[in-house]
């Protein structure tokens, strides 16, 4: 399938802006990608349900070349807790495969919007609210680690995100210093959508009515563009994130989730 030259373009913008963010932020840059494509495929004659599944399955694809190139530049510079990596990645793993192969199959694509708005609110006002935490806490063992990966790989496959929307406020939580949190999660963002993907180009194979070039629920033409231009301006947003002061970077994070939230349930609700 041949894309309009301005098609181009505009996913091209996109992968350089999410690019940047997931080096920035650590959230794989799904958090704008899933509304943005979800209009782009919308003009492309896609159903709404169809528009928002296969939104959320191209976002999760474009995370395993946005995460590798965002995490290069962040463990040069010796952020990445890998201690942490190992333990909540068999669980994300796991969680993942159950969201991508069986539960986003069976829902709705108005309902998923909807949840996609509502849990980012939440992920949002937490991080806004900077809340700080008791100073004992740390991070859970083994089991607990394991556990928190489940969640993480689940949601993050209903919602076609990083996980960093989960695991950022999570580590946090756990007095793991944001620079860290957001590093590792750039770590983690790729065993998230490895796990993910492979569960949507399974669970998309007899789904009627998708556009041409689509390998399952992932639309083939729009991931070239973007990861070809994201993986580009990764370690640069790698690199602004060890700049800027925390509670600046915390506030970033939940402005830009308040927005593209509030857009993803108007388009849940419209589609009902």
């Amino acid at each position: 399938m041949m894309l309009e030259p301005l098609l181009i373009v505009e996913l091209g913008i996109l992968g350089l802006a999410t690019g940047f963010l997931a080096g920035l932020l650590g959230i794989g840059g799904g958090m704008l990608l899933v509304p943005f494509l979800t209009y782009i495929l919308g003009l492309q004659k896609v159903g709404p349900g169809l528009a928002v599944k296969m939104a959320i399955a191209t976002s999760m694809a474009t995370i395993m070349f946005t995460s590798i190139s965002s995490v290069r530049a962040h463990h040069r510079r010796g952020a990445v807790r890998w201690d942490i990596v190992r333990r909540l990645a068999p669980g994300i793993v796991a969680g993942g495969l159950v969201a991508s192969l069986g539960v986003f199959a069976l829902l709705k694509g108005a309902f998923l919007a909807i949840f996609f708005g509502l849990f980012v609110s939440f992920s949002a006002t937490q991080m806004f609210l900077d809340k700080k935490p008791a100073p004992s806490r740390q991070m859970p063992g083994t089991a607990g680690q394991l556990t928190a990966g489940g969640v993480i790989g689940f949601l993050s496959g209903l919602v076609g995100a990083g996980g960093g929307f989960v695991s950022v406020p999570f580590m946090t939580w756990c007095n793991v210093a944001i620079h860290n949190a957001v590093a590792t999660s750039a770590a983690l963002g790729f065993p998230i959508a490895l796990a993910n993907v492979v569960g949507y180009a399974i669970g998309g194979q007899s789904v009627a009515d998708l556009p041409p070039a689509s390998f399952g629920y992932i639309w083939l033409p729009a991931l070239a563009v973007i990861a070809t231009c994201s993986v580009l301006t990764a370690p640069l947003g790698a690199r602004a994130a060890h700049q800027l002061p925390v509670k600046q970077l915390k506030r970033i994070f939940a402005s830009l989730l308040f927005g593209l939230a509030a857009y993803m349930l108007w388009k849940g609700v419209a589609a009902l």
